[in-house]
């Protein structure tokens, strides 16, 4: 499914205009259409490193927002020229610096905002609101609008149509213009924030948008893991329904460890943990935090301590309900060629022990050198038990499209009670150093 363009280029109309213009275009009168009838969406797409890469010459325009292939193998291959460490994520925060070092005058057409991914204009979004800030910091807002039809593959169906509007411009101009969206998003119908970027950047924007009636959709994989998990957490707290990315790629991690302990002979092992390791790429570790704090939730595990080493590894105990300790390490990889999400799982090793007799070692592994790496150090004497998970690399714009078609009104309930357990665990470790 190809990304899908607007109907016509939208057109550039005044901010306090944009309310009557939209009034006019779904009236009844001129078109037979009022507009579908499903939810909004409001994206920060600032682009940066697509930005700096059309900027340098090293990749073509236009802009279009997306995490295309062409955006990440212009990042590695810059890695490798830029001499940074070969297991920076290729869209890491380093990359876009050091372009940003790099002369380049190089300009292209803008289109983010009306270069809408497949897989969202499928679910027929009543209206998609960009803000697209730019690196130039002499523009001004600029205000466009346009209309827009979902093409259906199969042609089948008559879509219900929507509209797109862009505010693009440097982030202090965008921030003066910011009192036009209210009047953009009709109470009615539920609205997204979708932060298409990293959740360091510009905070004050950021809980502007981000206010308690919008679905947030948001990645702790991108910035400081103590922010990350401190806003994960924050948010969930006020009731606010929060969606994100980085656990919804841990979906399969969490299926294949509860498929491996289904059978009602192994079931009692889960009874019995002693050790949980955790392997991750890199030293981003909020989704490996993450993971064991759905753990302990799910196994009535209480936090005891935790600390962080030189390495950045971090290491923890846990008590399980018959007061036994658990131990738990996370270990960063330095991968190279890693993955464009920062942190993410390669393996676990669960070692229960029902009994002196009978020990039980789960390993999952996203390739088999990394479950041959996880046999390691005594595991022989055990029953070894092994199963490779199946990493899914969907553009983000698909996994924003599965959380949309959800209509969550509300938090996972798995997802609330973890993240203030992954909280602790990374706050307790860095208090420790």
């Amino acid at each position: 499914m190809s990304p899908q363009l607007t109907l016509q280029t939208p057109l550039q109309i005044p901010p306090e205009e944009i309310p009557i213009y939209l009034q006019q275009l779904w009236s009844s009168d001129q078109t037979g259409n009022a507009g579908s009838n499903t939810f909004c969406l409001l994206v920060w797409q600032p682009s940066w490193l697509e930005q700096q890469l059309v900027r340098t010459g090293k990749i073509n325009g236009p802009i279009i927002g997306s995490h295309r292939q062409e955006i990440i193998y212009a990042a590695r291959k810059f890695v490798l020229e830029g001499n940074l460490p070969h297991s920076t994520t290729p869209f890491d925060k380093s990359i876009t610096t050091a372009l940003g070092n790099k002369e380049g005058s190089t300009s292209a057409e803008d289109l983010r905002g009306q270069h809408i991914n497949s897989a969202i204009s499928a679910l027929q979004p009543r209206r998609l609101i960009t803000l697209a800030p730019t690196l130039d910091p002499n523009q001004n807002l600029q205000t466009m609008v346009a209309a827009y039809c979902p093409l259906p593959e199969d042609g089948a169906n008559k879509a219900a149509c929507g509209d797109v509007v862009v505010l693009r411009g440097h982030i202090n101009s965008l921030t003066e213009g910011l009192d036009i969206i209210k009047p953009l998003l009709p109470d009615e119908l539920p609205s997204w924030l979708w932060w298409n970027s990293n959740l360091d950047e510009v905070p004050d924007l950021f809980d502007q948008l981000a206010i308690s009636q919008r679905r947030l959709i948001i990645d702790t994989a991108l910035g400081e893991p103590g922010r990350c998990l401190g806003l994960l957490h924050s948010r969930i707290k006020t009731g606010q329904a929060v969606n994100d990315l980085n656990w919804l790629r841990l979906r399969n991690w969490r299926e294949t460890l509860a498929m491996v302990f289904d059978p009602p002979q192994r079931r009692d092992a889960l009874n019995h943990v002693s050790q949980l390791d955790i392997d991750i790429e890199g030293n981003h570790p909020v989704q490996g935090l993450l993971l064991a704090a759905w753990l302990a939730d799910r196994l009535n595990w209480k936090f005891q301590s935790s600390n962080t080493f030189k390495d950045g590894s971090i290491q923890a105990i846990f008590k399980r309900s018959d007061n036994t300790p658990i131990q738990f390490r996370l270990m960063p990889l330095p991968i190279g060629n890693p993955s464009i999400h920062p942190g993410q799982l390669v393996g676990v090793r669960m070692i229960c022990k029902p009994s002196a007799e009978k020990e039980v070692c789960v390993i999952l592994g996203s390739e088999t050198g990394e479950c041959m790496r996880l046999e390691a150090g005594g595991m022989a004497r055990m029953e070894l038990l092994e199963e490779m998970v199946p990493i899914q690399s969907n553009p983000v714009e698909k996994d924003v499209a599965r959380l949309l078609s959800s209509s969550r009104g509300n938090t996972s309930p798995l997802l609330a009670a973890s993240s203030p357990i992954a909280l602790n665990l990374f706050n307790s470790s860095s208090a420790d150093n």
